[in-house]
C-alpha cells in the first residue's frame, strides 16, 4: 500500500486493505464454499463446548455478567450460553469470548502470526442474538448466518496472519480478533460498505495489546480474557459506525502517525495475493486431545505415547530431548518456576512432563494442586529443547502447515526410549476423519459436564445433525443453551 503524506491536506480514498476487507465482508457469497460451511458447523459446536467447560472454573465465571450489577437487558439482551446472563451485545461479546478462550482449548491458526479465530464467535453470537431478540430491522438471523460470519472472521484474521508477525514487535494476536470482529459485526448489524470501512479504521487505530501477559515473568490470566476484550471492542466499533461516527481513510498508511509506521515500525501490512475467500476455515486446526498451547500438541501426543516406557522409571531419567519448531522454541520454551495455570499451559516442558508422567493432560493439570507434584519439575529440569529446522520449514509451508515435535527420553546407564515424532496433531485437516468423532465426544462431554441430563440430551441431539441446524433461528439455539 502507498503511504500518505500528512502534510498534504484533504481526505484520500480509504486505504486499499480497508476496502478489500469491506468488499469481502459485504459479499457473503465468497464465504459459502461447502467444505468451509461443513468445517464451520464443527467449529461452532466445538467453540460452544469449550465455553461450557470454562464455566466450571471460578476464575472465569467471576469475570462474567454485566460490568456493574444490574446492568442487564432481560428479555431483549444477548444471552451468554450456559448462563442466565442477558446483556448488551458489547458485554455479551466479552463474556462469550472469555469463555471460549479460557481453557486454551478452542481452534487455532498458525502462520507468521498465530491466534484462535473462533474467538470472534463472541461478537458474532452476541450480535446475532441481540438482533433476533430486539427485532432490529425485522432481522431474525439463522445459524447459517452465524456460520457465514464465522467463515468471514476466520478468513480476515487468518489471512492477515499469514505474513504479518505482530508478535515480532511485541504485540498480541488479539489485535486481529478486534479487526475481524469489527468487520463482521458491522455487516451483521446492517452496516454499509462505508460504515464497515469507518469501523475498521477505528479498529486499526486502537493499535495492539502488549504480549507481555503471555510470557515470563508476567504470564497471567489476561491471556484468557484478552480475546473477549478484543471481540467486544469490535462490536463497540460497529455500533458507533452505525450511529454515523466518522472513519479515518489513511489510518494504516499515513506517515509517522499511521498504523504501519507506529505499530509495524514502517513495515507495510502484507496481504497475500490469494485475497479473502474460505481458506482459513477449511484449514483451521482443532484442539481435540489436549487443552494446550497448539505448538505443544504433538509434543504431548509423543509424550503420552512414551508414558508406558517412562512412568515406572522416572527416577532413572537422565535427560529428555524435545525437538520443535522455531515458534514453539521462542514462545513456550520455559525453565524456572511457573507462577500460575496460565504460565503452565504455555510451557512446553511442563506439558510434556505431565504427558510422560500421567499418560494424559487435562485442564486440571495446570492448577496449583496438580503442579505441586514434585515429579513434574524434576523432569522439567532434565529437558533439552532445540529447534529442528525441518520442523520449522514444514510449519511455514502453506501446503503442509505441520506442527511437529519429537520426544526421546534417555536413562542413566545408556538406555533410551525410541524417538517419537508427531508431525500433525489430530485436529489438523490431514487427520480430520480421525478427529471428527473425537471432536463430537469432546462436545458431548462438555455439555454433560455443565447441563442437567434432559437439557444436555436436547443440546447434543440438536447438534447431532449439523446440516439440519443451519435453518434454525439463532434465538432458538441460544434459548436452548440458556439457564
Amino acid at each position: 500500500m502507498s503511504r500518505f503524506d500528512p502534510s498534504q491536506a484533504g481526505r484520500p480514498a480509504p486505504d486499499m486493505l480497508l476496502q478489500q476487507i469491506a468488499d469481502y465482508v459485504m459479499d457473503p457469497g465468497r464465504a459459502r464454499a461447502p467444505l468451509a460451511v461443513e468445517t464451520a458447523r464443527l467449529c461452532l459446536m466445538d467453540t460452544l463446548g469449550c465455553g461450557f467447560m470454562a464455566l466450571g472454573y471460578p476464575a472465569c465465571t467471576k469475570l462474567l455478567g454485566p460490568v456493574v450489577p444490574g446492568a442487564t437487558l432481560p428479555g431483549c439482551g444477548a444471552r451468554v450460553p450456559g448462563t442466565a446472563h442477558e446483556l448488551d451485545p458489547v458485554q455479551a461479546a466479552f463474556n462469550i469470548g472469555a469463555m471460549v478462550r479460557w481453557l486454551d482449548f478452542n481452534d487455532t491458526w498458525l502462520a507468521a502470526e498465530w491466534g484462535h479465530p473462533s474467538d470472534n464467535l463472541g461478537a458474532i453470537l452476541a450480535v446475532a442474538d441481540y438482533l433476533g431478540r430486539s427485532g432490529k430491522a425485522g432481522q431474525q438471523p439463522t445459524v447459517r448466518d452465524v456460520l457465514v460470519a464465522m467463515i468471514q472472521a476466520h478468513e480476515i484474521q487468518g489471512v492477515l496472519a499469514l505474513e504479518n508477525a505482530f508478535n515480532r514487535v511485541g504485540l498480541d494476536h488479539v489485535l486481529l480478533v478486534r479487526v475481524a470482529s469489527t468487520a463482521v459485526a458491522t455487516r451483521l448489524l446492517g452496516g454499509t460498505r462505508e460504515q464497515v470501512i469507518n469501523a475498521l479504521s477505528n479498529a486499526f487505530i486502537d493499535g495492539g495489546a502488549l504480549r507481555t501477559y503471555r510470557h515470563a515473568p508476567n504470564t497471567g490470566s489476561r491471556k484468557s480474557w484478552a480475546a473477549g476484550d478484543a471481540t467486544s471492542r469490535g462490536v463497540s466499533h460497529a455500533l458507533m459506525a452505525l450511529k454515523g461516527e466518522m472513519g479515518y481513510p489513511a489510518a494504516l498508511t499515513t506517515w509517522t502517525w499511521g498504523f504501519q509506521d507506529v505499530v509495524l515500525k514502517g513495515k507495510p501490512l502484507a496481504v497475500p495475493a490469494q485475497g479473502f475467500g474460505s481458506y482459513v476455515m477449511e484449514n483451521v486446526l482443532f484442539k481435540i486431545s489436549y487443552p494446550a498451547e497448539f505448538h505443544a500438541q504433538t509434543a504431548v501426543e509423543a509424550a503420552v505415547a512414551l508414558h508406558a516406557e517412562v512412568a515406572h522409571r522416572l527416577g532413572e531419567v537422565e535427560r529428555v530431548v524435545i525437538e520443535t519448531q522455531e515458534s514453539a522454541k521462542r514462545i513456550i520454551d520455559k525453565s524456572g518456576p511457573l507462577a500460575n495455570p496460565a504460565d503452565r499451559d504455555h510451557c512446553l516442558q511442563y506439558m510434556t512432563a505431565v504427558g510422560l508422567i500421567k499418560g494424559s493432560l487435562s485442564a486440571g493439570d495446570y492448577e496449583d494442586g496438580a503442579a505441586a507434584d514434585p515429579r513434574i519439575d524434576a523432569l522439567r529440569a532434565r529437558m533439552e529443547v532445540s529447534e529442528n529446522a525441518a520442523f520449522t520449514r514444514d510449519y511455514l509451508d502453506p501446503s503442509k502447515r505441520s506442527i511437529a515435535n519429537s520426544v526421546q527420553v534417555f536413562f542413566r546407564g545408556g538406555g533410551s526410549t525410541r524417538r517419537v515424532a508427531v508431525e500433525y496433531p489430530v485436529g489438523h485437516r490431514r487427520r480430520r476423519a480421525e478427529g471428527v468423532p473425537l471432536l463430537r465426544a469432546k462436545f458431548a462431554s462438555a455439555v454433560r459436564g455443565h447441563f442437567e441430563r434432559g437439557r444436555a440430551d436436547a443440546i447434543i441431539g440438536r447438534f447431532s445433525d449439523l446440516a439440519a441446524l443451519d435453518a434454525a433461528p439463532v434465538g432458538e439455539l441460544m434459548a436452548m443453551m440458556a439457564l
